[in-house]
């Protein structure tokens, strides 16, 4: 915070000693960021000497009393209607502490993290209930006085502010461990992905186990199509030909069927040797097949 402005600002309400100062800044404030009575005077020096302040007498206790200048008038009016600059930001002593945390040996940022945020969430409850004690103060002075003291006011804005700054920073404690876990599962997704095409994989055998065999090649080129007489010789297959047309117990190889047999084919028929018997009297003709009567 701009301690310079600050004093400024107070001394625009009248002329005030160094320790009066001091105590108006933490009165707004809430001693939120205290000060000690040599910086308050080691600042109107500085203010004194750029023509922002000037010494205007003693009060009536021997305290060298300080007053606004029409330069100091015009630098605080500056400051209040120009934006506070963010693109120097303070330094941050949590982020540097994360950011030096990443890849130090002996250092677990997620342990790091989680420590702050305990931190961080109990100084926002400790936040929450001062800011209760704030809105009876001012709700008790408007009750009495008809107006909010002024003091009560600014301290409410600040811990309000300090309230919204401590949950951003448990959120983004929050974020910082979400995205180191992210982080880690992705490492590890990149270890067990398997090899690009192209490069061999590497063997997972046990130290000492002999290596597994390779495949025995089958004998065909991968684009090479089963024969005729492949398909003949798988019994039960779609494309078995000697299996087509016959029941399934000879699909599946439980029956023989000698008709196709070699010998089958080639034994001369042997003539039958019991007497033909029949309706019609008499000898038939050879090869004379009976005619089925009508059904």
């Amino acid at each position: 915070m701009s301690i310079r402005h600050g004093l400024l600002a107070l001394l625009e309400r009248g002329p005030r000693y160094g320790s009066q100062l001091r105590t108006e800044f933490e009165s707004r404030t809430g001693a939120t960021w205290p000060l000690n009575v040599g910086q308050v005077y080691t600042t109107l020096n500085r203010l004194e000497r750029d023509g922002m302040v000037a010494q205007d007498g003693e009060d009536d206790a021997g305290h060298a009393l300080y007053a606004i200048t029409d330069n100091g008038r015009a630098e605080l009016r500056d400051w209040f209607e120009n934006p506070v600059d963010r693109t120097s930001p303070a330094r941050d002593e949590l982020a540097i502490k994360l950011a030096m945390a990443v890849g130090a040996p002996g250092v677990d940022i997620r342990d790091v993290i989680q420590s702050q945020r305990r931190h961080t969430v109990k100084a926002m409850q400790d936040y929450t209930r001062l800011k209760a004690q704030a809105i009876t103060a001012v709700e008790k002075a408007v009750a009495d006085h008809g107006a909010e003291e002024r003091d009560d006011v600014a301290w409410l804005l600040v811990l309000e502010q300090l309230i919204f700054q401590t949950e951003a920073e448990a959120r983004w404690l929050d974020h910082c461990e979400a995205r180191l876990i992210r982080l880690s599962a992705a490492a590890a997704a990149s270890r067990t992905e398997p090899p690009p095409e192209g490069v061999p994989r590497r063997s997972r055998r046990a130290p000492g186990a002999p290596p597994a065999r390779p495949d025995r090649p089958s004998g065909r080129h991968p684009t090479q199509t089963r024969s005729s007489s492949d398909l003949d010789r798988t019994p039960g297959a779609a494309g078995d030909r000697s299996a087509r047309g016959r029941s399934p117990a000879y699909a599946r190889g439980g029956f023989h069927d000698h008709r196709h047999t070699a010998a089958a084919r080639a034994a001369p028929a042997e003539p039958d040797p019991r007497p033909r018997l029949g309706r019609h009297r008499g000898a038939r003709p050879a090869g004379h097949r009976p005619r089925r009567p009508p059904r």
